[in-house]
């Protein structure tokens, strides 16, 4: 064979033999790669579920420091009645406080209508800003009113919308005009469980061989009321209670019926166990 030509066909195997390992499927395994299909592109962000779970435990495991300045309980400057969740609080229901000045603590502080990234948490503290602030009837009441500008956090519907990456906070009553309404049946990971004016929370995965257990990340609801956690609890309680599961728009998903675990097993083994749940925030 000319040299020419030996090169040509050496150069035409190569790039079969390229083309056949671009193409071939990967092998079923624990290690295959799953392919997900993308979400409405007319969303307002783009988001998998191993994001969303990622973001909610980097809220669950953020180490800051606190001092004395970042206490208040009391009217902030501009009148608002603020209450940290620092270990001194314990309100009439004995949801007690928890974060110490002068130590790194771990998680970030509740507050009522907050929606922080981490950065602008960590500014606000060492600004001096109320760490967190927590809900009551009375701010339940007041809305929108009862947000202080000088405390730092974030909420459950603000905690949700930093974990779809939304541009801005999305209550509980908005955050269906970003969803699709799913059957219980069809939770996955990423997905909401959501009461319009109540409280929202992330689905992480199932629980339980049986799918009568389910994960989920959250704040502002039992045992640590007043920071982000993973928990696990009867799903069929949640939905008496009025949850309503939710898909986001711009969440990617599996094509099929979902059995992948996002969360790592050391997650899931450090997740709280709420036999009884009840509806967070007051």
């Amino acid at each position: 064979m000319p040299l020419d030509s030996a090169f040509r066909h050496l150069a035409l195997c190569s790039f079969a033999w390229t083309l056949m390992a671009c193409t071939t499927p990967k092998p079923p395994g624990k290690n295959a790669e799953t392919i997900l299909v993308p979400g409405d592109p007319d969303a307002p962000s783009q988001i998998t579920p191993t994001e969303a779970l990622s973001i909610a435990e980097s809220y669950a495991k953020h180490s800051w420091r606190p001092f004395a300045r970042n206490i208040l309980h009391g009217p902030d400057k501009a009148g608002v009645l603020v209450n940290t969740p620092d270990a001194t609080f314990n309100d009439e229901k004995q949801r007690a406080g928890w974060w110490l000045p002068g130590e790194m603590n771990q998680g970030v502080p509740y507050k009522w209508g907050g929606f922080d990234a981490l950065a602008d948490f960590d500014q606000g503290v060492s600004e001096g800003h109320a760490a967190g602030d927590v809900s009551s009837p009375a701010k339940r009441i007041a809305d929108n009113g009862g947000v202080s500008a000088h405390a730092a956090g974030v909420d459950c519907s603000g905690l949700i919308s930093r974990c779809l990456k939304l541009p801005t906070v999305h209550d509980t009553t908005q955050l269906p005009s970003v969803c699709t309404p799913i059957a219980v049946s069809e939770l996955r990971p990423g997905d909401l469980l959501n009461i319009p004016r109540g409280h929202v929370v992330l689905c992480a995965g199932w629980a339980r061989p049986d799918r009568t257990w389910v994960y989920y990340y959250e704040t502002g609801g039992p045992p640590d009321y007043w920071k982000p956690g993973l928990k696990e609890a009867p799903l069929a309680s949640m939905i008496d209670l009025g949850y309503k599961p939710l898909r986001y728009r711009g969440m990617a998903r599996e094509p099929g019926v979902s059995g992948k675990e996002v969360l790592t097993r050391g997650i899931r083994a450090k997740s709280a166990v709420v036999t009884e749940p009840v509806i967070g925030e007051p």
